[in-house]
């Protein structure tokens, strides 16, 4: 009976102790859970979705006023037509980022992704006919409006020729890399490298004689 009184007496003493572990463990779970972050899967569709949507992107635009001189020989004769223009135009660089394919994106490690670029394109140039006109006609025999065409027509080519002798697709290159490889960072977490696509073309058959 002793023993039964003591164990009585050390009841009150027991659920007070269970009692105190218990409160113990809810306020450490409660204060010191750490947030789970919740995790963020980088695979290739989401690095190729990413860079899809931004489409054929205008990266580059060179703006250019000359004066053009077309002449045209109408025969050994007579004098040369000749038409002088002064003219405005524009040309706009531009990478096409929907060519990127799956095979395009290559992760090296846990760190680093690798991704193909397409060559950067020239996606138009044109004249601006608002601000261009024509200076001067010589010997146009009746011609006028055929000429100042044609004149137009070649001054649009020299447009074409002058961007891309200014290094038009290089600068779309060099902006490509700014603008896509700071984003892509940000959505992956990891270092991004940019390098040329290259596309193996099927050699040509040659032709049965």
């Amino acid at each position: 009976m002793p023993l039964l009184r003591f164990l009585i007496r050390l009841l009150p003493w027991i659920l007070i102790i269970v009692a105190g572990i218990f409160i113990w463990r809810s306020f450490k779970d409660f204060f010191g859970a750490e947030e789970e972050t919740p995790a963020v899967t980088v695979n290739y569709n989401t690095i190729l979705t990413s860079v899809e949507e931004l489409g054929k992107m205008e990266l580059v635009r060179y703006n250019f006023k000359d004066v053009v001189e077309y002449e045209k020989e109408v025969s050994r004769y007579i004098p040369n037509s000749k038409v002088v223009l002064i003219v405005a135009g524009e040309a706009v660089g531009c990478v096409d980022f929907t060519k990127i394919e799956p095979g395009d994106i290559v992760f090296e490690g846990d760190s680093t992704v690798q991704i193909a670029l397409p060559e950067p394109e020239l996606c138009y140039y044109k004249i601006d006919h608002s601000q261009s006109k024509v200076f001067s006609k010589e010997n146009t025999y009746f011609q006028d409006a055929e000429l100042v065409e044609e004149s137009f027509k070649y001054a649009e080519n020299n447009v074409k020729r002058a961007a891309l002798n200014s290094g038009i697709l290089r600068q779309t290159q060099v902006n490509a890399e700014k603008i896509l490889k700071p984003m892509l960072e940000e959505i992956t977490g990891k270092r991004v490298v940019l390098v040329p696509q290259r596309r193996i073309q099927n050699p040509e058959r040659p032709r049965k004689l």
